[in-house]
């Protein structure tokens, strides 16, 4: 049993399960201190590994199971609602999560090719090297940013370092947290003591900058409405619903007593064009006489045979567009070579064309509306280019594609962090949950429940100025983990160099 425990195979299923672990430090459970834990458990199951190349299986099966368990939703949504045949999902939900488990694998590989000393390892190499894959996971073939590690930390003190680094930063500082970890449980007296003060002086001083207000506000209070229609997918684009469909939200509006209005994604199932004039007008006429604005998810043909996935507003102000600019692949977008695997489940509208890349605020209701559409807002870089302009952040969603799975409770908490790191409200209007209000320091004001009609009313209020984040995006935290690492193989080959001359 002695020698199972010390096997290869022992430290991957120890990782592989760590890594499932992990999950539950995200939403729904959201219990932070988890990942301090299993992310010090990785460490030291690195530090184990006899070669790189048992590093990088360790990372692989870790990977494996933050990811076969938190993205498990991709199977609901290619085989229950995508219509895949169950093997073919299986097999593609596998393949994806396989693919993301390289990046902690590839982390993992350089710690030991780096081979550093247990504290140069443990409080640098570590957190540079887990941030620098996870922001190249969020970039690399349109980037899959889902389940960064400092989404966990939320509601954590290390959460204050959001609006000056960024979700990636909130990771470093995690990571660190966790490499100190390690070190209070296997250094010296002397490390150990340094690392129970730096343990202390990142907490306190994260804690410290959640008591920043990074923005202000301005203007008066602006009433909100969020309709939440929860039309079920299998429905929502069947023909014969389509009356019932634009009968629920024109129901909706017409109980609806606010400033602003927003409608889910795609809450017209309908190309634009092809919608009855007069339901518009009818929306239009409501919300101008309330001096009203509406926000409408539909999508949109232009003249040339292209198509958006847009959400466009009628009401008291001009009408106004804003088309999705961060496409999700074989969803939304076919990347080139794949024709053949999109014709193996039904997705609707699965070729939209790119809107612009550098989209400006919507002037509605008193307020300059950043609009952006379901899993834009995992991209925080993306967020802040409407920024320091916008006063109000709005997300609309179509997250039923995903079932009762753990991804609506994940997107809710990618939501609080783009609130938290711009230091705006967050609007979400979804087909079926989770709709919510979020104030400008993550919080959740109010959420309705997922699977219900429903309209979700509250006052917010538009906010100015700029954090750090939103002045510098991710470049701080990036340049960082560079010049780490940099500065460590410099002084792990200057090291090498001077043993050699020793000889």
């Amino acid at each position: 049993m002695k020698a199972f425990l010390q096997s290869p195979r022992a430290m991957i299923a120890a990782s592989l399960a760590a890594g499932a672990l992990t999950v539950a430090g995200f939403a729904p459970p959201a219990v932070f201190p988890l990942p301090f834990l299993t992310l010090a458990g990785l460490l030291h199951l690195w530090r184990r590994a006899a070669t790189p190349q048992a590093a990088f299986w360790t990372g692989f099966a870790f990977g494996a199971g933050v990811f076969g368990v938190g993205a498990s939703w991709v199977y609901v949504s290619l085989h229950d609602f995508g219509m895949m045949p169950a093997p073919l999902a299986a097999i593609g939900t596998l393949a994806y999560c396989a693919i993301l488990a390289l990046y902690p694998a590839a982390a993992g590989w350089c710690l030991a090719r780096l081979q550093l000393g247990p504290l140069a390892s443990a409080l640098f190499a570590f957190p540079a090297l887990w941030t620098l894959f996870e922001w190249l996971r969020g970039w690399i073939f349109t980037g899959v940013p889902w389940l960064a590690l400092g989404y966990s930390q939320l509601d954590s003190p290390l959460a204050g370092f959001a609006p000056l680094v960024g979700v990636y930063g909130v990771s470093f500082a995690t990571a660190f947290c966790a490499g100190v970890l390690v070190v209070l449980t296997a250094g010296s007296v002397k490390a150990r003591l340094a690392g129970g003060v730096a343990l202390i002086f990142a907490f306190g001083l994260g804690q410290l900058l959640k008591q920043i207000d990074w923005t202000s506000p301005q203007g008066a209070p602006l009433k909100v409405a969020l309709l939440q229609g929860n039309i079920p997918q299998d429905l929502k684009f069947r023909p014969d619903r389509y009356a019932a469909t634009l009968a629920t939200y024109g129901r909706l509006i017409e109980a609806s007593q606010a400033g602003l209005i927003v409608l889910p994604e795609t809450a017209i199932p309908r190309f634009l064009d092809a919608v009855d004039p007069g339901y518009l007008k009818d929306i239009a006429r409501i919300a101008a006489e309330r001096r009203a604005d509406v926000l409408i998810g539909v999508p949109i043909r232009d003249p040339d045979g292209r198509y958006f996935n847009s959400v466009i507003s009628v009401g008291a102000s001009p009408s106004q567009r804003y088309d999705k600019s961060h496409l999700v692949p074989f969803g939304e977008f076919v990347p080139p070579g794949f024709g053949w695997v999109v014709k193996t489940f039904a997705i609707p509208l699965s070729d939209f064309s790119l809107g612009p890349k550098n989209p400006k605020p919507l002037a509605l209701a008193g307020q300059l509306v950043a609009p952006n559409i379901c899993w834009e807002d995992a991209f925080g870089e993306e967020i802040i280019r409407q920024l320091p302009q916008a006063t109000l952040l709005v997300n609309v969603s179509n997250v039923a594609w995903f079932g009762d799975s753990l991804a609506p409770a994940q997107h809710l908490q990618i939501s609080r962090m783009r609130a938290l790191e711009t230091g705006r409200a967050m609007l979400r209007a979804t087909n079926t949950g989770m709709t919510a209000i979020i104030d400008p320091r993550g919080g959740v004001v109010a959420k309705l429940p997922q699977f219900t009609e429903g309209i979700l009313t509250g006052e917010v209020r538009g906010y100015v100025g700029a954090s750090p984040y939103v002045r510098f995006g991710n470049t701080p935290t990036v340049l960082v983990c560079v010049v780490l690492l940099g500065a460590l193989v410099f002084i792990r080959r200057r090291s090498l160099g001077r043993v050699g001359e020793s000889r």
